[in-house]
């Protein structure tokens, strides 16, 4: 039986007006995540990397309307999130939630992680009774790995690993269908990122979840996602099922970011090939024309810095933007 999409994004923008230092001149504007397309099917969990500030976490906001987006579709289930009322926004998110990079500054340190944990419920199921509420709290609190005696205790009594389960479990608590990881393992040691790691692959098996799992560790990614979404300066360069595009990139600049990650093998690590980018990303504010990465790519021709490359497809789960790609 052929899996349902449950999101599509199609041709996304999220931009930011800088103001100018000058009176006299108008405010620029950031494009933060540039004409973005991706399909999402139910039960799956899509990875997005890039390095720092190719708007990952900005099109994960972008997509909750936690941001607000100029342009493109976010058609969640067949209604486009983009034209919704903010009162209809607020009801459709009991199916979206989102789990934060920092698990310490995430949760309010006035509230017990009962009342933090149980605050969806009283917005999204206001009918439950207060034992109803502790209750449902409890049982979430178990499902994450946290003792339920706990519930009365404040968030800096915690672990940063405990801290994330709160999160969690803040976020699984209304059974929703889609959740964002917005780098949620990156603040944490190495081995309690693999607690967290199996803990969200238990509960997407447990609750029929479908993740968008968000981070610049691509051993975690690969470990996690089903597919995978490679953005550059906001824009996706790459995108496919996760195994072939990890195993056989095609754009230039995936081919740059997967070598730099380490080998736990020091001698695989000697004798694989190393790829040094020259420069650094462009701006944001001044995009290059054509290819946004053809500044460092060693591959880029004229056509590159003059014209921007069509997605193409390279393998039957794999896509990607480039004229030289490999195939």
């Amino acid at each position: 039986m052929a899996e349902r999409s449950l999101l599509r994004v199609e041709n996304l923008t999220t931009q930011f007006e800088i103001p100018s230092k000058s009176f006299f001149k108008p405010p620029m504007t950031l494009t933060a995540v540039n004409n973005v397309s991706f399909d999402l099917r139910e039960g799956r969990t899509l990875g997005i990397v890039g390095e720092s500030g190719c708007g990952k976490s900005t099109l994960g906001r972008s997509i909750l309307r936690l941001l607000k987006s100029q342009k493109g579709r976010i058609l969640w289930q067949g209604r486009n999130l983009l034209d919704l009322s903010d009162e209809e926004m607020r009801a459709a998110r009991r199916d979206m939630q989102i789990i934060f990079q920092d698990p310490i500054a995430s949760l309010d340190p006035r509230m017990t992680v009962g009342d933090i944990i149980a605050e969806p419920l009283t917005v999204f199921e206001p009918k439950l009774t207060k034992a109803e509420r502790v209750a449902r709290v409890q049982e979430i609190m178990g499902a994450v790995g946290l003792v339920p005696e706990m519930i009365n205790r404040y968030p800096h009594e915690f672990s940063g690993g405990q801290a994330q389960r709160i999160g969690i479990a803040r976020a699984v608590v209304t059974r929703p269908k889609l959740i964002i990881c917005d780098e949620p393992v990156s603040a944490l040691d190495v081995s309690i990122q693999g607690q967290v790691i199996t803990l969200l692959r238990k509960l997407r098996k447990e609750f029929g979840l479908t993740l968008i799992f968000i981070s610049h560790d691509l051993s975690v990614v690969r470990l996690i996602s089903d597919d995978v979404l490679v953005l550059y300066l906001g824009k996706v360069v790459e995108a496919g099922d996760c195994a072939t595009v990890f195993d056989s990139p095609a754009h230039p600049y995936t081919q740059a970011l997967f070598s730099a990650a380490p080998v736990p093998d020091p001698k695989l690590a000697r004798n694989r090939q190393r790829i040094r980018l020259q420069g650094d990303p462009p701006s944001p504010l001044n995009p290059p024309p054509g290819c946004v990465f053809s500044p460092r790519c060693w591959k880029a021709t004229d056509i590159c810095r003059t014209e921007m490359p069509p997605t193409e497809q390279v393998r039957p789960e794999q896509t990607a933007a480039c004229y030289h790609m490999d195939r």
